[in-house]
């Protein structure tokens, strides 16, 4: 039987630390590691990122849209990303953000959460904005093979408000919905549930939210954002061990050096561990 993301995340960051890196080969990043804006430079960028760091990262998180860009030969630097960085150790989470009803949710469920897709990652952000019921085909085929989700709840943008605040008939606001719906969804799950949220690094004192769902928080906004690394109990509170922040530009742009990109990953990481109390 497939030991369940929750688990295999877990793992990973009592052993790497909770540091996700994301592969975000946008077009200002490719000129700024002298490369061309084409799929041969986004194949050059993937590769590196993974070449320097998969074995000393719990997560990476590519952004599918980057690859997309270019069509299927895009697309099919994005699977060889996958499975390159899966097979030297590191766990993948697709940040693709998708989010729909009925058979669509289940054919983008199967995209990225089946386990012969060659797109098949450990975990996948998803959208709930259809409903919450509406990722069911997702949350299903995820506990079928192992894999996770990560929901977006409470995020870094400023839009994201006036949607995720909104208050409901019950006195709840959405942002808290999805948070207890997460909770429901990892109940009685050990060492750590497969089912996430998305909860900005930026968003100050969030003591008002149960964050406690027996799950991780993916937490952007760390780095080029303006969050830092001190920020995160402040942020998150009780729920800090269960924190994956996301550090995407702040390591990138330390690139092409290899030895550079890891040597900010390090720092990151170092300044993560000395935030985090101790256990």
């Amino acid at each position: 039987m497939t030991e369940p993301f929750g688990a295999r995340l877990r793992h990973a960051m009592d052993e790497r630390g909770p540091l996700c890196v994301g592969i975000d080969p946008h077009a200002s990043l490719l000129t700024e590691w002298g490369l061309t804006d084409d799929v041969s430079g986004v194949e050059r960028f993937s590769r590196t990122v993974v070449e320097a760091l998969s074995d000393r990262v719990a997560v990476f998180k590519p952004q599918s849209a980057f690859f997309e860009r270019f069509g299927s030969r895009g697309v099919a630097v994005l699977e060889k990303t996958v499975q390159e960085a899966r097979a030297a150790g590191a766990l993948v989470l697709m940040d693709a953000k998708r989010g729909d009803i009925g058979s669509t949710m289940a054919a983008y469920a199967e995209a990225f959460l089946r386990k012969d897709s060659p797109l098949f990652s450990d975990a996948l952000t998803v959208s709930p904005y259809l409903g919450y019921g509406s990722l069911s085909p997702a949350v299903a085929l995820a506990r079928e093979s192992g894999a996770g989700l990560f929901v977006l709840a409470l995020t870094s943008n400023p839009e994201g408000g006036e949607v995720q605040h909104a208050v409901r008939a019950d006195g709840r606001n959405v942002g808290a919905t999805m948070l207890a719906h997460l909770a429901a969804e990892n109940t009685g799950e050990e060492p750590l549930g497969s089912f996430g949220a998305v909860v900005g690094a930026t968003l100050g004192d969030l003591s008002t939210y149960d964050l406690d769902i027996n799950g991780p928080l993916l937490a952007p906004g760390v780095g080029a954002q303006g969050a830092t690394p001190a920020d995160l109990p402040r942020v998150f509170g009780a729920a800090i061990r269960n924190v994956v922040p996301n550090v995407s530009r702040g390591v990138l742009r330390h690139g092409p050096d290899t030895g550079a990109l890891r040597d900010s990953a390090e720092r990151f990481a170092d300044e993560i561990r000395s935030a985090l109390p101790s256990a």
